[in-house]
C-alpha cells in the first residue's frame, strides 16, 4: 500500500507569467521515452512482479524505494507543467469570452493541452504522443531488469539536461535541476546493485552521460544538502534492506561533493504544493465559484 503526503519533493518557484511553450517542453520529462512515467512504470511493475522477494530482499527494497520516489517525481513534473500553463488570460470572473481572450493559445506548441485539459499535465510527451505500456520492461530476471533500469536512468539524465538547456523559465529549470541530482542517485544505485550481483564494476562507467552537476546552478542546493548521497525509503519501517546496496562504506560519485552513501528513513522535507487559481474565462461556462467556495469552506470547518 502507499502513503501520500501533501507536499512536493522539492519546492518550485511560481512563474511570474504563463509560459505554455516551456510547459510543453517539460511534458517530455513526464511522458517522454525517458520521462517520469517510464521510470515509474518500470520500477512499479518490477517491484510488483519481483521473484524471491525474501531471498533477494536488498534488491527488492532498492527497486521498491526508488519506485516510491518516482511517484513523487511524476507529481513534481506535473505541478511544474500546470504552473507554467496557468494562463494566459484574465483570472477574474467577468471575462468577455466573445472577445477571444485566449486567441494566442491556438498557436502554442501543445494547443490541445489547453483545449482539452485546461492546461493541466497529461501522460504524453512534448509532441502530445501518449505514454504507453510499451515503455515498461519487467522480465522476471533481476540482472536484466537492473541493467535496463541503469540504461533508463542514464537516458533520463540526458533527457533532463536537454530539456534544461532549452528552458529559461525558473519553474522548469528547478524541476530539471532537482531531477538531475536524484537521477544521478538512481543510476548510481542500479550500478552498485549490478556490481553486487555480477562483480562487474559498472559504476566506473559513471557519470554516464558525463554531466557535471556543479555547472548547473539549480542543482547546487541539493548537492550542498547531500541529496546526491541519500536514498529515501518512503516508509516508516519497511525497505531498510536497501542499505545492503546503498551503503557499506560506498561513497558519492567522483565530481560530486564527497561523503558516504546513506539510506534515510522516511522522505525528504520537500516543499509546499502551489495553489493553482481558477481561470474563469478558460472554463466558461463555469460553475458558480462563490457557491462552490462557500460549500468547501463549510466542509473544511466541519472537518476540523
Amino acid at each position: 500500500m502507499f502513503m501520500r503526503i501533501d507536499r512536493l519533493q522539492a519546492a518550485l518557484p511560481e512563474p511570474k507569467k504563463p509560459d505554455p511553450n516551456a510547459a510543453a517542453a517539460l511534458q517530455e520529462l513526464l511522458g517522454g521515452k525517458y520521462g517520469e512515467m517510464s521510470t515509474l512504470g518500470n520500477y512499479m511493475f518490477q517491484s510488483f512482479n519481483f521473484r524471491n522477494k525474501s531471498k533477494l530482499r536488498p534488491f527488492y527494497s532498492l527497486v521498491s524505494s526508488i519506485f516510491a520516489e518516482e511517484l513523487g517525481h511524476v507529481e513534481l513534473v506535473s505541478t511544474g507543467v500546470a504552473l507554467l500553463n496557468n494562463g494566459p488570460g484574465d483570472p477574474t470572473p467577468d471575462v468577455d469570452v466573445s472577445k477571444a481572450p485566449f486567441e494566442d493559445m491556438k498557436d502554442i506548441r501543445l494547443a490541445g493541452s489547453f483545449f482539452s485539459n485546461g492546461g493541466g499535465a497529461m501522460p504524453m510527451n512534448s509532441n502530445a504522443a501518449s505514454w504507453n505500456m510499451d515503455m515498461v520492461t519487467t522480465t522476471g530476471n533481476i540482472i536484466i531488469d537492473l541493467l535496463h533500469n541503469f540504461h533508463l536512468e542514464c537516458g533520463a539524465r540526458l533527457h533532463k539536461l536537454r530539456v534544461y538547456e532549452s528552458l529559461t523559465a525558473p519553474t522548469g529549470r528547478e524541476v530539471c535541476g532537482y531531477l538531475l541530482v536524484r537521477g544521478s542517485v538512481h543510476a548510481h544505485a542500479y550500478a552498485l546493485a549490478l556490481k553486487k550481483i555480477t562483480g562487474v564494476e559498472i559504476e566506473k562507467m559513471l557519470p554516464t552521460p558525463n554531466i557535471d552537476l556543479s555547472r548547473i546552478p539549480e542543482c547546487q542546493k541539493y548537492l550542498d544538502e547531500g541529496s546526491h548521497r541519500r536514498l529515501y525509503r518512503f516508509s516508516p519501517q519497511d525497505y531498510a534492506e536497501s542499505a545492503g546496496v546503498w551503503s557499506n562504506d560506498e561513497v558519492a560519485l567522483p565530481g560530486d561533493p564527497p561523503g558516504s552513501l546513506e539510506v534515510v528513513d522516511g522522505l525528504p522535507e520537500g516543499g509546499k504544493i502551489p495553489e493553482l487559481d481558477g481561470n474563469y474565462g478558460a472554463f466558461a461556462p463555469n460553475y458558480a465559484p462563490e457557491e462552490i467556495f462557500e460549500i468547501a469552506s463549510k466542509l473544511y470547518k466541519k472537518s476540523r
